[in-house]
C-alpha cells in the first residue's frame, strides 16, 4: 500500500491553513433573530475555554441555544442499548439542554460503587490546568460483575476503560494529543441447559476478551478572524481479542472552509483509512479514501450546499486466496434549508457514500461475533431526505425527518450455524431500501428540568435476505433530568425497541424477540462541598430481554457509591 500522497496531501492542508493566519475572515453583520451557524465543543477542562468557532463544517445549521438550554455538565448515560445501524439512524436535533449556575469548584475526582450481581464501579478523573494554554487530562474507569444473567459466573463480564488526553491552545491554533486502552472481557453465554450439562463442557471456552489501543493527534484552527478554517486529525487503533484475531486501523480526517464572500464558502473534507485485519487465515488489506469538496451559499432565510462526495474502496486478500476489489464511486451532495421564521428550519437533500465497515465497529454493536467474520462496506448509493427543525417557544424545541434510503451490502446480525451462541454478519447483496421516519421533541426549563422524548422507524425492503436481522422496526427513547436546589440531580431515561428478528439457522425457526422496555433512574446528591452521593437502578422493569437471540439481559439492577472531588 502506498502512504507517501497520504503524507502529502495532509502537509498541504495544514501548510496552506498556517499560511492563510493572517487573512481576514469575510464576514456579515448579524440580523435581528437571525440563526447562526455554529458548532458548540464541551470540553471536560473547565480552565481552557475556547472563543465560539463559527465553523462550517456542519451539514444543515443548528439552531442557536438560548441562556435557558445552555450545556449540561453531568454526564447521565450510564448505560446503553447498542441499536440499529449508527449509518442508518438520522442524526436529530441535539436536544435543549439545562446547565447549574455555579459549576464545582473542584474538577478532580474518584468514585467507588458496588451493587447486585456483585458489580463493582472504581473511576477517577485527574486534571492538570496549571498553565493558562496547557491542560493534561488522566480517567480511569472499572465496571464489573461477577454474576451475569445466565448460570452465574459463566455470564460475569467487566469493562476498564483509560483515557489521557494533552491539549495545548495558542492564538492559532489548539493541538491535542489522546492515548486511550479498554478492555472488554465477557462470555459467549448463549447456549442451552442441555449444552451445558454435556460432558466436557468447559466454562473457561465461552471467554472472550477484546483489548483496544488506541493513539490521535489533532490541530484545529482556533482563531475565528482567519479566512481559513480547518481540522486535521490522524491516528492509529489496535484492536486484539482472545483467539488473536487482530485489526489496526489508522485514520486521518480532514475539513476545512474559505469564506469566498460575506454568503459564499468554499468547504472541502477529506479522510483515508487504512486497514488490515488479520483473524485465523484470513488477513485483508482494506483502504478507504474520501474527498468532499462543496460550496455553502447562506444568508438568514436561506442556505444551500452542492457538491460531490468521491470516494475509494480497496480490500485485497494478502493471501490471494479470493479477487481484490478496487471500487470509486461518486455521489452527488445537494442540502436545501430554508428558515422562513425565526428558528424555524425546513431542510431537503440528496447524498450518497460508501459506509465503513471494520471488525472494531461491528464489535460495538454486536459482541458476540464469530471468529473470521467477513468485512464488507456498505454502500450507500441514494439518500433523499427532507424534514423540518427549529424551536418552539417556551423551552421547546424540535426535529423531524424522512429519509428513504438505497444501500448495496446492507448489513444484518444473525446467529451463525452451527454456533448459535456466536453471531454471523449477512449482507444483502441486491439493492436495499430503508425507510427512516425519525421524530424528536424536546423541552428545557432553565436551570432546572430537561426532557427529550425520540423515536424512529425503519421500514426495510430487502433483495436477498428474508429479514434485517437483528435490526429493530421501532426504536425509541425518552431521557430526563432534573435539577434540585442545586444538590439533587436526578436522571432517568426510557427505551423502547420492537420488531427485531433472529433465525436459527439450525433448526431454522425464526423469533421475533419481544419488545424491550428499559426503564433507569439515577440520583446524584451532593452531601458537602466535596463529597456526593449516588444511586442508580437499571432495568427497572425486571425484564430479562434479549437484544439479540438468546443472549439475556441482567433484570433489575442497581449501584451505589460515594464520589469525593478535590
Amino acid at each position: 500500500m502506498t502512504v507517501r500522497p497520504l503524507f502529502t496531501l495532509s502537509f498541504l492542508f495544514f501548510f496552506t491553513s498556517l499560511l492563510a493566519q493572517q487573512q481576514p475572515r469575510p464576514t456579515r453583520p448579524a440580523k435581528e433573530g437571525e440563526v447562526d451557524n455554529q458548532e458548540i465543543t464541551v470540553e471536560k477542562s473547565r480552565k481552557i475555554e475556547l472563543p465560539p468557532a463559527n465553523r462550517l463544517f456542519n451539514k444543515i445549521p443548528s439552531v442557536k441555544p438560548s441562556v435557558e438550554q445552555r450545556k449540561l455538565i453531568y454526564e447521565f448515560e450510564d448505560r446503553k442499548l447498542t441499536i440499529g445501524d449508527p449509518k442508518i439512524n438520522t442524526p436529530v436535533l441535539a436536544p435543549a439542554t439545562t446547565q447549574a449556575d455555579e459549576t464545582p469548584a473542584y474538577t478532580n475526582y474518584v468514585k467507588v460503587g458496588a451493587g447486585n450481581y456483585s458489580s463493582f464501579l472504581g473511576e477517577g478523573f485527574v486534571g492538570y490546568n496549571a498553565l493558562s494554554n496547557l491542560a493534561l487530562e488522566g480517567s480511569l474507569r472499572h465496571l464489573s460483575s461477577a454474576i451475569g444473567p445466565v448460570d452465574g459466573k459463566n455470564s460475569a463480564q467487566s469493562d476498564t476503560r483509560l483515557r489521557l488526553t494533552g491539549k495545548y491552545l495558542t492564538d492559532a491554533f489548539k493541538f491535542q494529543s489522546d492515548l486511550g486502552f479498554d478492555r472488554n472481557a465477557y462470555r459467549f453465554y448463549g447456549y442451552s441447559r442441555e449444552y451445558a450439562a454435556r460432558p466436557g463442557f468447559n466454562p473457561d471456552a465461552l471467554k472472550q476478551r477484546l483489548n483496544t489501543v488506541n493513539f490521535k493527534l489533532g490541530i484545529e484552527n482556533a482563531n475565528t478572524e482567519n479566512a481559513i478554517d480547518y481540522s486535521l486529525r490522524t491516528g492509529i487503533t489496535s484492536l486484539r481479542d482472545l483467539f488473536n484475531a487482530s485489526e489496526t486501523d489508522w485514520a486521518s480526517n480532514f475539513a476545512g472552509s474559505l469564506g469566498i464572500t460575506d454568503n459564499v464558502f468554499a468547504l472541502i473534507a477529506a479522510d483515508a483509512y487504512v486497514t488490515q485485519r488479520t483473524d485465523g487465515p484470513l488477513v485483508d488489506n482494506r483502504n478507504l479514501f474520501r474527498v468532499k469538496p462543496t460550496f455553502k451559499y447562506t444568508s438568514p432565510l436561506l442556505t444551500v450546499t452542492a457538491g460531490l462526495n468521491a470516494v475509494n474502496e480497496t480490500d485485497r486478500d494478502a493471501n490471494g486466496k479470493r479477487p481484490g476489489l478496487n471500487n470509486t464511486r461518486a455521489f452527488p451532495v445537494v442540502d436545501i434549508d430554508v428558515a422562513p421564521v425565526t428558528n424555524i428550519h425546513f431542510f431537503a437533500g440528496v447524498d450518497g457514500d460508501i459506509n465503513r465497515n471494520t471488525l472494531r465497529l461491528f464489535l460495538t454493536e454486536n459482541k458476540w461475533l464469530a471468529p473470521e467474520v467477513m468485512l464488507r462496506n456498505t454502500i450507500k448509493s441514494l439518500d433523499i431526505y427532507g424534514g423540518s427543525k427549529g424551536a418552539l417557544g417556551g423551552g421547546f424545541s424540535y426535529e423531524g425527518k424522512l429519509s428513504y434510503a438505497k444501500y448495496q451490502n446492507f448489513a444484518t446480525f444473525n446467529n451463525s450455524k452451527p454456533d448459535t451462541t456466536k453471531f454471523a454478519i449477512l449482507y444483502d447483496g441486491g439493492i436495499s431500501r430503508v425507510l427512516t421516519i425519525s421524530g424528536q421533541l424536546a423541552y428545557a426549563q432553565k436551570d432546572k428540568f430537561r426532557s427529550t422524548l425520540k423515536a424512529d422507524f425503519f421500514r426495510y425492503d430487502l433483495n436477498q435476505l428474508a429479514e434485517a436481522w437483528g435490526r429493530p422496526r421501532l426504536a425509541g427513547t425518552w431521557t430526563n433530568s432534573y435539577i434540585l436546589n442545586k444538590k439533587l440531580f436526578i436522571t432517568a431515561d426510557l427505551y423502547f425497541y420492537e420488531g427485531i428478528k433472529n433465525q436459527n439457522l439450525v433448526t431454522n425457526v425464526t423469533y421475533t424477540l419481544k419488545p424491550i422496555y428499559d426503564a433507569n433512574v439515577k440520583i446524584d446528591y451532593f452531601l458537602g462541598r466535596q463529597v456526593s452521593a449516588f444511586v442508580s437502578l437499571n432495568n427497572i422493569f425486571g425484564q430479562n430481554y434479549e437484544r439479540y437471540l438468546y443472549y439475556k439481559q441482567q433484570g433489575l439492577n442497581f449501584l451505589g457509591g460515594i464520589s469525593y472531588s478535590f
